[in-house]
């Protein structure tokens, strides 16, 4: 834990939201129904991995489809580790909260009048909802802060970094956070926080995830004390736009879904030699195929083949990821895009029950962050979305309920507000543009369903949003190449092998003099650990790489800053979470979904099919 340097300002809530995605909003507006609420989001308000979502969100709800199928093919793809009261209480109540967002304005995709459903891989029905095309999370985001908006004592507070909960007694009532725009240091005091900041997946070099995915309230869970589980179980998406210079833009499963080909470098359509289901196999079976088929051909990538699909089909279905790669100069109609397997989804987190509990009282989680068991070794395709959204009502109610418990002022079902919406810092959620899809407006809008030409496509909105974001992301990835020739030496020595791994630790992030080199120390140690991750505790895994990236992240050292920022404490997150995961995929010793060891390529559920747990200062355990 990084040190606080200075007394922070005070501030007093009902509630504390830390996290602005779609487990976060949906807690907070069922929140707002007994206090006053604040949200807190460390970067803009749309900057979450729910507004970038593209696959949709999947639902029992058509003609077609049954409750129990969708339950079974969870069960079938986490791998024989879901929780099944987890998995139960998902699709049962998947249909009613989906719904209800219909009911605040949702705009989800219809053929006709009926809602459109899609199919996945390893979905056995068409079940998939899509909003605008690819643009789902943003249109769900639009909707839950358009009917946040109505709610006066419901506060968002941009640009506010969390850094660690307050406890008191052994619970959690508060959390301190970072005005980024001043540097200045604030809590916020609450009856009850829920922890709903999304995934990690900027831990690793090759991740679809958005810059600000650096697990943090996974890490500050952890320091607190509170247990996390299952962090072994990374889940890596199978195809990444692989372009030199280009981030690793997500190309969605529905495009397999809707007929695409996997081809290797040679041209040759291989996944048939890997799996039945060939294309439609799940998540992990695909990504390990990509990358045997790498190996085995000696290639940096492989092709997903769109070319049997029109133009006009593929800008309406797909149009943010078709004016992408159009400013990438692939037209999905003519070519096929070079992709790769890059990192996508944790399964794991801080351990929950079925309402958000996790295990230091006061506090709840929620979304990504969580591990309630749902996703198991590997997650269904398109079910985060709708865990955000269940468990994200359902984690507010417990906060409701169990305050109402402990709480001798409630009487015949009143709530009432402790704090009134003058005390929160912050304002009132912003009024999403009607035509806008992010969620926000003025930050990125909606990819519509022109029928005009390509190149009309590629002028509109949602290629202007999309290349921004990718501008954002490439700037990003070339601020942290520009690191001292020296950092970049001892980085790359860093990682060379196993064996340097277990006796080197990067000089390059000693305390450094001034700001400038402060920077460069921070991103210099980032790529390390980026790389390490990537090279040791990735797709394919050994418990000897697995042994030297633990010794490696043990004898590391931080850069100190006088005056840490939210950069400081991204970076110290990234380094604990990445030796928790390092640390339960050495004890994990089978291969089962996401994780896989070469040195044990079977799974063994007599003595593996429980769920990994791990706390601070204890080792890793494991139990039904």
């Amino acid at each position: 834990m990084l040190p606080m340097t200075s007394s922070p300002t005070t501030y007093q809530a009902d509630y504390a939201v830390v996290g602005s995605g779609v487990a976060g909003l949906r807690a907070a507006i069922e929140l707002s129904s007994a206090g006053s609420v604040l949200v807190l989001a460390k970067s803009n308000l749309s900057d979450s991995a729910t507004a970038w979502a593209q696959g949709g969100i999947a639902v029992a709800l058509s003609d077609e489809d049954e409750i129990g199928l969708h339950e079974q093919d969870t069960l079938n793809a986490g791998d024989g580790l879901c929780r099944p009261e987890s998995v139960a209480l998902l699709v049962e109540e998947g249909p009613k909260y989906i719904t209800q967002l219909i009911e605040w304005g949702t705009e989800f995709d219809r053929a006709g009048t009926k809602l459109a459903f899609t199919r996945e891989a390893a979905h056995s029905r068409s079940r998939i909802l899509h909003a605008h095309g690819d643009s789902t999370g943003r249109e769900i985001s639009r909707a839950l802060l358009a009917r946040a908006h109505k709610i006066p004592h419901l506060h968002l507070r941009a640009h506010s970094f969390t850094t660690s909960l307050i406890l008191e007694d052994g619970r959690a009532v508060g959390v301190r956070f970072i005005d980024e725009t001043d540097g200045s240091l604030h809590e916020v005091r609450a009856l009850a926080v829920l922890l709903a900041t999304g995934g990690l997946g900027q831990i690793y070099r090759e991740t679809t995830n958005p810059e600000v995915a650096t697990g943090d309230g996974m890490a500050i869970a952890y320091e607190a004390g509170a247990v996390l589980s299952d962090m072994e179980f990374m889940q890596f998406h199978p195809t990444a736009l692989a372009i030199q210079g280009a981030p690793r833009f997500l190309l969605s499963e529905a495009l397999r879904g809707e007929g695409g080909i996997l081809r290797n470098i040679l041209l040759e359509r291989f996944m048939k030699r890997y799996a039945e289901a060939q294309e439609l196999a799940p998540r992990d079976v695909v990504a390990r195929a990509i990358v045997s088929e790498m190996h085995r051909t000696n290639a940096q990538h492989v092709y997903l083949d769109m070319t049997a699909k029109s133009a006009e089909f593929l800008q309406k279905r797909f149009p943010r990821i078709y004016s992408t790669c159009l400013s990438y100069g692939l037209d999905l109609a003519t070519d096929m895009a070079p992709v790769c397997p890059a990192a996508h989804y944790m399964m794991g987190g801080v351990k929950t029950d079925l309402w958000g509990h996790t295990s230091i009282p006061g506090l709840y989680a929620a979304g990504e962050t969580a591990d309630t068991g749902v996703h198991g070794a590997n997650r269904l395709a398109s079910n985060s979305l709708l865990e955000g959204l269940v468990f994200g009502a359902r984690s507010g109610q417990a906060m409701i309920a169990d305050h109402d418990r402990h709480s001798d002022k409630v009487q015949k079902g009143a709530h009432p507000v402790k704090f009134k919406a003058s005390t929160l810092p912050g304002s009132p959620a912003p009024k999403p543009d009607s035509h806008s899809h992010d969620g926000i407006p003025a930050h990125a809008t909606s990819a519509t369903h022109s029928n005009s030409s390509a190149n009309s496509s590629a002028n509109s909105s949602a290629a202007r949003s999309a290349v921004a974001h990718s501008a954002k992301l490439t700037a990003a990835s070339a601020a942290r190449s520009a690191i001292t020739h020296a950092a970049k030496s001892a980085a790359s020595a860093a990682v060379a092998s196993p064996a340097s791994l277990s006796t080197k630790s990067p000089a390059a992030v000693s305390a450094a003099p001034d700001e400038a080199l402060a920077t460069q120390a921070v991103t210099a140690a980032l790529a390390q650990i980026r790389d390490l991750t990537w090279r040791h505790v990735g797709i394919m895994r050994s418990g000897k790489e697995l042994s030297a990236a633990i010794t490696f992240l043990e004898n590391m050292k931080l850069p100190l800053s006088e005056h840490p920022g939210r950069h400081d404490y991204e970076l110290a997150n990234l380094h604990t979470l990445a030796s928790l995961m390092a640390r339960s995929a050495l004890a994990r010793e089978e291969s089962r979904g996401s994780h896989y060891r070469s040195d044990f390529p079977y799974r063994d559920d007599d003595l593996f099919q429980k769920h990994s747990l791990i706390q601070r200062s204890k080792d890793v355990t494991f139990e039904i």
